[in-house]
């Protein structure tokens, strides 16, 4: 009977340990960020901030993130992070957790300007976005080269909101390797041909000549920001203006809804479908019943052993 007990103990442990590894959103690609509600519940600086983190690491070929600086030496406002809130996963042997982007912090190799002073207002940082890494150290013999294989963004809690944890788990988000390649491509100057191939290729209506005008030599990251944050709030606002929902509806007026200009509008063109809008969500769904299935086989097995 104690055996039992101490399997059931053991079992429900397992479970809630698997059920807060889960609970981390995963980020793969650039329309599940768009998803996040930068502006709102996350700072608006921490797409700058990783923007900047996707061009300073170094990822091979074979998808392997490496570190290009020292986070021991406090580079580029970063120390070592003890987890102690348990808002990630457990450090397996040989591992290490570190944050970076401390904007306050005196280091021997300092943020760039755009990341610490950006030259548009609305994105100027209050020091609160975090990047997370989880680092493993590998010795060659001849070097010991550092590599990735957890990212994450974060922000501290309000000072009013702080409940004992340093960061806050609700908007803590994972982000691949995909991801990072995806914002990568945004590295670029202000070349109108460089532009116009990135609005293309992730649909955007944005105009060249604004992004350009008001970004300059950081146009590139510029679009960026328009396709994550703005355009998703431009559409909401011309979805939401008064002469569209007010208007009267006339299903029986064919030429209305077989007009060109309709049709040949960019957003409309480029609207994401359902299927992707929830990509995230699905892929939750899916990783919570993987999960409850191997909880339930770990039950069976634990009191099938414990009944010998």
């Amino acid at each position: 009977m104690k055996i039992t007990g101490r399997v059931t103990c053991c079992c429900v442990a397992l479970f809630l340990t698997l059920a807060s590894v889960s609970a981390v959103q995963r980020l793969s690609s650039i329309n599940d960020l768009k998803k996040i509600n930068f502006g709102q519940s996350v700072p608006k600086h921490s797409l700058v901030l990783l923007h900047w983190f996707a061009n300073i690491v170094h990822i091979d070929n074979n998808n392997v993130i490496w570190l290009t600086f020292d986070p021991n030496s406090g580079d580029y406002g970063s120390h070592h992070y003890g987890n102690y809130e348990r808002l990630l996963d457990r450090l397996p042997r040989g591992y290490r957790y570190y944050t970076v982007g401390n904007l306050n912090q005196d280091t021997s190799i300092q943020l760039p300007s755009y990341v610490v002073r950006p030259s548009h207002p609305e994105y100027v940082g209050r020091n609160r976005d975090r990047i997370i890494i989880r680092v493993s150290e590998q010795n060659t013999g001849w070097q010991t080269l550092q590599r990735i294989d957890q990212v994450y963004i974060t922000q501290h809690y309000e000072t009013s909101e702080n409940q004992g944890t340093r960061y806050d788990p609700a908007h803590t988000y994972q982000i691949t390797t995909n991801l990072l390649r995806q914002i990568r491509e945004f590295s670029g100057g202000e070349n109108q041909e460089t532009l116009s191939h990135l609005r293309n290729q992730f649909g955007s209506n944005a105009d060249d000549f604004y992004i350009r005008k008001t970004w300059g030599d950081l146009a590139c990251l510029g679009l960026l920001l328009f396709i994550v944050i703005e355009q998703k709030y431009s559409s909401k606002q011309q979805n939401n203006r008064p002469e569209n929902n007010n208007k009267p509806k006339n299903n029986n007026r064919p030429q209305n809804y077989n007009r060109p200009e309709n049709y040949n509008r960019p957003e409309n063109y480029n609207r994401p479908d359902n299927s992707q809008n929830h990509c995230c969500d699905d892929a939750s769904e899916i990783c919570s019943f993987v999960v409850f299935i191997l909880v339930l086989l770990i039950i069976f097995l634990c009191i099938f052993f414990a009944s010998r």
